[in-house]
């Protein structure tokens, strides 16, 4: 579930599914895509419910899949719209963010972390990886070398190493805090800062073959993935 409200210039848009540590399925990515795109306010503040950023994809439906593409394929189209959505994205991190939660964030365009706040990429471990766009923003935000080693050892960082490698941009008790304090500026400076920050060109066939790679190691690795929801 995916719920918004809109105050004071900010649209705060909650994952409200902390039973589950707020793992997205496909209709949830599908609300999420809604609710960015159809903000008309100047600055959006992406948070989890409960004690969680977000868990990334959520197992049950990972374990479904019949087309796996698509699925990494529309976890791409959210964080294309999070990029290039004319409102400031805030992602704030409190609690754990896992693989689709990682890339998430990464998609915003300011990761402000609690101290509570762990990030972690543990696709590798079932034998996957970060699909909805976290190849091609990964290394582009914290450099090839903390890229590799983040995505290939699958292990956990917190608050102060994700600030010190470059994954999120500050620590804050409160990340709306940071979101209110974008919100004072000027609204059309923020938009055309944004777009010229992000202008890089096409990146379309990077995440076709990201795509291409998940599907391939889900149809392989689609019995672990199902067991392991068990656990």
């Amino acid at each position: 579930m995916i719920q918004t409200t809109d105050d004071d210039g900010i649209r705060v848009i909650t994952i409200n599914r902390p039973d589950s540590r707020n793992a997205l399925r496909p209709q949830d990515l599908e609300a999420l895509d809604s609710a960015v795109e159809e903000a008309e306010t100047p600055v959006i503040l992406v948070r989890g419910a409960g004690n969680a950023f977000c868990a990334g994809a959520d197992l049950d439906s990972v374990a479904e899949l019949s087309d796996p593409e698509a699925f990494a394929r529309l976890g791409q189209e959210v964080a294309s719209t999070i990029e290039s959505s004319p409102a400031v994205v805030v992602a704030g991190i409190d609690g754990p963010a896992r693989g689709g939660g990682v890339e998430l964030a990464l998609a915003c365009d300011v990761r402000v972390a609690t101290p509570r706040a762990t990030l972690g990429e543990p696709g590798v471990k079932l034998g996957l990886f970060g699909a909805w766009g976290g190849t091609v923003r990964l290394p582009r935000i914290v450099g090839e070398g903390h890229a590799l080693e983040f995505s290939l050892s699958g292990r956990v960082v917190d608050a102060d190493e994700a600030l010190q490698m470059g994954l999120v941009s500050r620590i804050e008790d409160d990340p709306r805090t940071v979101a209110e304090e974008i919100a004072e500026n000027e609204r059309q400076s923020l938009r055309v800062i944004k777009e010229r920050l992000r202008d890089r060109g096409s990146d379309v066939s990077r995440f076709e073959a990201e795509a291409q790679g998940f599907g391939e190691l889900h149809r392989a690795n689609v019995g672990d993935i199902a067991a392991s929801r068990e656990k």
